[in-house]
C-alpha cells in the first residue's frame, strides 16, 4: 500500500496552476471542522480484504502568527497484512486562508521503511521559493532550497485548494496539469476527466460522482497511477479511488463525513 496516502490526498487535483506565484485563491468548498473518514482495502490474491482505514480533519488555526487551515491525514493499518506490510502514515498540511501553501510534512512508515518529508513555502518578490527536507530511511538529513516563478504544491495543499475549482464547463478527456513536491523533487502530475458515475460508499449511499484519471511523470513517460471519484457537487467530496500500485492494487470507500460546507446535492440515494 505504498503511495496510499498520496493518492488519497490527491483525489481532486483538477484543474492546472497558475503561470506565475501569485498562490491565493478562494475557498468555497470546505469549513472548519470538516472531518471525513474512508476503508481502505487490497486485493490480497484475488481477494479483496479490509486492510485499514484513512481520516481526513481539517480545522482553523495558525502558522507563524498567519491565519491558515490546518488539514491532517492519516492512514492506518488494521494488523491483518501486518506480517506483510505495514501501513502507518500521518500527513500534515497548513495553507493560507487565502490557500497559499505554508508548510507540509509527511510521515511515513511503509513496511520496514520510516522517512519523513517537509516542505517549507515563502513567497518573495512574487515567486515562489521551496525549502524541502528528506529524513531517509537511514536516518541521513537531505536539504534542497530551489525558487520557482510559478506556484508549488504537495499533495494536501493541491486537495485544499482544487476542491473549490468548477468542473461544469469540462469535456470527456480533457487533461489538466499541476506540479507536485515532497521533500526532495518537483514533478509534473495531470489527470483526465473521464465523465460521471453514480458511486456506492460504505456508508450505504450512492452519490453521482466525477470520474477522474491520475498520473505522474516518471522515467520519462507518463504512469497511470489512479482513478478517483468525487461528488459532483460543491463539496467535491472523495467517495472512492482505486489504485493501481506497483506491487497490486488498493480501493478506498468513504464511510463517514461530518461538518460539511454545503449541502450533499450529488447523493441519489
Amino acid at each position: 500500500m505504498k503511495k496510499l496516502k498520496n493518492y488519497i490526498v490527491c483525489l481532486l487535483a483538477m484543474t492546472a496552476v497558475s503561470a506565475s506565484a501569485q498562490c491565493t485563491f478562494r475557498n468555497t468548498a470546505f469549513s472548519s471542522g470538516e472531518y471525513l473518514t474512508y476503508n481502505l482495502y487490497y486485493n490480497w490474491k484475488f481477494i479483496w480484504v479490509k486492510a485499514g482505514t484513512a481520516s481526513w480533519y481539517t480545522v482553523s488555526s495558525t502558522y507563524k502568527g498567519i491565519p491558515a487551515y490546518r488539514a491532517s491525514l492519516t492512514t492506518r493499518g488494521n494488523g491483518r497484512l501486518d506480517d506483510y506490510f505495514v501501513l502507518r502514515d500521518t500527513l500534515l498540511t497548513y495553507n493560507s486562508k487565502q490557500m497559499e501553501p505554508l508548510y507540509f510534512r509527511k510521515g511515513a512508515r511503509e513496511g520496514k521503511r520510516y522517512t519523513v518529508d517537509e516542505v517549507f513555502y515563502s513567497y518573495p518578490n512574487g515567486r515562489s521559493r521551496l525549502r524541502q527536507h528528506r529524513i531517509n530511511n537511514e536516518g541521513k538529513h537531505q536539504w534542497m532550497e530551489r525558487t520557482y516563478d510559478d506556484c508549488s504544491f504537495d499533495m494536501m495543499s493541491i486537495f485544499l485548494r482544487a476542491r473549490s475549482f468548477n468542473p461544469e464547463s469540462w469535456k470527456k478527456g480533457e487533461v489538466v496539469k499541476f506540479p507536485i513536491v515532497d521533500g526532495n523533487s518537483r514533478h509534473a502530475a495531470r489527470i483526465v476527466y473521464l465523465g460521471k458515475e453514480n458511486i456506492k460508499a460504505d456508508n450505504g449511499h450512492k452519490y453521482r460522482c466525477l470520474r477522474l484519471t491520475y498520473y505522474e511523470y516518471e522515467d520519462e513517460k507518463w504512469r497511470d497511477i489512479a482513478s478517483f471519484y468525487v461528488t459532483d457537487d460543491k463539496n467535491h467530496i472523495p467517495v472512492r479511488l482505486d489504485m493501481r500500485l506497483k506491487f497490486g492494487s488498493a480501493k478506498a470507500f468513504l464511510v463517514a463525513m461530518k461538518g460539511i460546507n454545503s449541502p450533499v446535492t450529488s447523493q441519489v440515494r
